[in-house]
């Protein structure tokens, strides 16, 4: 339980910011004894990766405060950041973390069953921050974005941190999650039916 719950958190983090959960891991496994990451995911926690990520993190930091170029960001994250929530999911669940003891025998029924857990958490994150971005960007016309980006930064910080130090805290985060998801897409159909309105009174008009 635990295990499925620091591997689901790292991947909600992973659908806010793909960089982060990254790096977080590999910072706590090379430099704190919190994560021991497995020979599987070693790779995390080599300078060289943590640097790329780092500035990696710096670019998207930048790209996504940035009126239209959030909105090319999301569309280019669409494929990063469901495969980071695949290597986040596999990299914390199966490590070796303060509160798991045996992380290894949820996967043994199959290595790609928490990627593709992994994969699908990222991708309903991204796309309900990418939904959430158009509404908050045509409300504020744009001027929302780097409040909003820098949010979600500090949520993804915040998660990462939940899901090693405290995992059971991130079964309420999750459930949040749904309502917030919920929520969004009843803002988008409201949204999108109020466009139609307008558009359908329109042609009404000059007809």
């Amino acid at each position: 339980m635990l295990e499925i719950a620091t591997g689901s958190g790292l991947a909600l983090s992973a659908g806010l910011n793909a960089w982060i959960p990254l790096i977080f891991l590999g910072v706590l496994s090379r430099f704190t004894d919190l994560v021991e990451l497995p020979g599987t995911w070693a790779w995390l926690e080599n300078g060289w990766v943590m640097a790329i990520l780092v500035v990696l993190l710096v670019l998207e930091f930048a790209a996504d405060k940035i009126p239209v170029l959030d909105s090319i960001n999301d569309v280019v994250q669409t494929v990063i950041r469901p495969t980071a929530g695949g290597i986040a999911f596999g990299a914390g669940s199966m490590s070796e973390t303060a509160t798991v003891t045996d992380p290894a025998a949820f996967v043994q029924s199959g290595q790609w069953i928490p990627i593709v857990a992994g994969v699908v958490l990222a991708l309903g994150t991204h796309a309900a921050k990418a939904g959430g971005r158009v509404v908050a960007n045509t409300v504020s016309g744009g001027t929302a974005a780097p409040v909003v980006s820098a949010a979600e930064d500090a949520t993804s910080i915040g998660v990462s941190f939940l899901a090693v130090l405290a995992p059971l805290a991130i079964i309420p985060v999750m459930i949040l999650f749904v309502v917030g998801v919920i929520m969004l897409i009843r803002s988008l159909v409201k949204h999108r039916r109020a466009r139609l309105a307008g558009q359908g009174g329109g042609d009404a008009y000059y007809v």
